[in-house]
């Protein structure tokens, strides 16, 4: 079976930025996230801190291009 494995960074100098947007994410919603393996957090939690960080790259981006002329 192929691996299709599509986990890998596009700006792979954004990963540092990325995860401390993470734990700042999880922190605002209550989900206690530790360094290393978080495989024990529900689903849900794993879906607050997933959504939340893709509405605030979703509005970084906007307001960059709005700033784009």
């Amino acid at each position: 079976m192929a691996n299709n494995n599509n986990n890998h960074k596009v700006v792979p100098q954004a990963a540092n930025a990325l995860d401390k947007m993470k734990y700042e994410i999880a922190s605002q919603v209550g989900v206690n996230l530790k360094n290393g393996y978080n495989g024990d957090i529900t689903s849900r939690d794993a879906g607050k801190v997933g959504g939340n960080i893709t509405k605030k790259l979703i509005e970084m981006a906007e307001k960059q291009l709005s700033n784009q002329k």
